[in-house]
């Protein structure tokens, strides 16, 4: 593949945002970086924001974007969508407030709702986001087994805490052999225990699972992983199924992070898909439809640890001294289970009934259009991904597998695809993965496919020009 000198993209990015870097040169005089999350980092500058609806996000610049981003997935239903800004308004108006601090009839409502697309979660609890509840989760496992070692797959990412924050984003000259591969931390300020006490698995491979999980059995208590790793690189049926047959013989919590795929791949998530129940769930993301929010769920005696009916708790001294607090797992959050959010939550709910398949069925159709322009142009690459996410890869690998095949494709190329995308409208953070929306229309799932077009021919040439 030759690259073509059309034209310098990343000249044309900085002339089309040169609002996005002056507001980026305050925003660093308040927050490190001038963002307060890393990952909306990009260089040479994040393209600040300042509209939304529908389908589309704006920026400080006046361009107009076709958002694919959608808060890395989190708006299922787009940005604004009526209905939820409906149910929020009548359930404060309903309520009286947007925050009781005590049990209220939603958490009881949206709770059995998820139940129904989730019967895996035979109980469940609130948090405030994915990375609460995957943190939750494990806590769960330990208290179950009695056993804190955990394991993670390679290239995975369950939160930014750091049991998890590990050998996400690995190098592959340092992550060792493929089959056996070595738990490298992703951050500065991490203890080197947590390194030791985090098995890393290969992701696909479970032949090398079973003989990792098997020699450490004694130790661990819990096996994380995504279903689809990042959201776009599946599991093979046979390797969740060997999975979970082998984390229930040797008594290991098997949990799945649902919080990329839950709504996404369906309301039922990857377990639906798969077949495939798991110990515990977590969800979060598109499941508050943009609002904070975290869920896990699963099996009533591994979930019923969590009952504060157990014994004293860490907060209340009046509790019967024959407990203690160390006896009873603790989890608290003063926001759990807000009001206004699961007021949202049911309003996800209750558009995707009626519209997931939908969504589906445009992404199906966006990913096929892009297929079709590296076909035509004899590109090597496409789209992976299913549901309502996927990325586009260029390789020459059939099929991608794990996270040193995703390392193994020409980042650099998709990177100046990226940037030549977000010159003809087309938004997502160079380098993500593509999350469509119901408010996606076949107009902006048209034009998408025209930019691929015009962006493939810049690209690449060769005698079919």
């Amino acid at each position: 593949m030759a690259v073509r000198e059309v034209n310098n993209p990343m000249s044309e990015f900085l002339e089309k945002t040169p609002s996005s870097k002056e507001f980026m040169e305050e925003a660093a005089t308040v927050m490190p970086g001038g963002v307060t999350a890393n990952i909306k980092h990009f260089e040479p500058h994040p393209i600040v924001m300042k509209y939304a609806k529908g389908s589309s996000v704006t920026d400080v610049d006046d361009n107009k974007y076709i958002d694919y981003l959608m808060s890395y997935g989190s708006l299922v239903t787009g940005h604004g969508h009526e209905k939820i800004k409906r149910a929020i308004n009548e359930q404060v108006e309903q309520d009286g407030t947007w925050l009781f601090g005590t049990p209220h009839h939603l958490e009881v409502e949206m709770g059995k709702r998820l139940q129904t697309y989730f019967p895996s979660m035979e109980r469940l609890r609130y948090t405030n986001s994915g990375t609460e509840a995957t943190l939750l989760s494990l806590r769960l496992a330990a208290a179950h087994t009695g056993k804190h070692k955990v394991a993670k797959f390679e290239g995975h990412y369950h939160g930014g805490y750091d049991q998890m924050l590990i050998s996400v984003n690995p190098s592959v000259d340092e992550a060792g052999e493929a089959h056996a591969p070595n738990a490298l931390p992703e951050s500065k300020g991490m203890h080197n225990s947590h390194v030791q006490n985090t098995l890393i698995l290969p992701f696909n491979d479970l032949k090398a699972c079973e003989a990792l999980l098997r020699e450490q059995q004694d130790e661990i208590g819990a096996v994380m992983l995504e279903p689809v790793q990042g959201g776009i690189i599946p599991a093979d049926a046979t390797f969740m199924q060997g999975l979970r047959e082998v984390t229930k013989e040797l008594g290991i919590v098997l949990i799945f992070d649902e919080v990329k795929t839950g709504f996404r791949m369906g309301l039922g998530g990857a377990q639906t898909v798969y077949g495939v129940s798991p110990d515990l769930t977590t969800l979060g993301k598109a499941v508050g439809g943009g609002f904070p929010i975290g869920i896990v769920g699963g099996k009533k005696e591994i979930i019923m640890n969590s009952a504060p009916t157990a014994g004293a708790d860490v907060f209340d001294s009046s509790q019967s001294k024959n407990t203690s607090a160390k006896d009873v797992l603790f989890h608290s959050g003063t926001y759990n289970g807000h009001p206004m959010i699961l007021a949202a939550g049911m309003a996800v709910i209750d558009i995707l009934e009626q519209e997931i398949g939908n969504v589906i069925e445009k992404t199906q159709r966006l990913k096929t259009g892009i297929d079709d322009l590296f076909h035509h142009y004899k590109v090597q690459g496409g789209t992976v991904g299913i549901g309502s996410i996927f990325s586009v890869v260029l390789t020459n690998k059939e099929k991608i597998q794990n996270y040193r095949d995703l390392q193994q494709t020409d980042l650099a190329t998709r990177k100046e695809i990226d940037f030549r995308l977000l010159q003809k409208g087309i938004y997502t953070k160079p380098m993500s993965r593509y999350s469509v929306s119901t408010s996606h229309t076949e107009e902006d799932i048209d034009k998408t496919i025209m930019a691929f077009d015009q962006v493939l021919q810049e690209v690449f040439e060769g005698p079919r020009f």
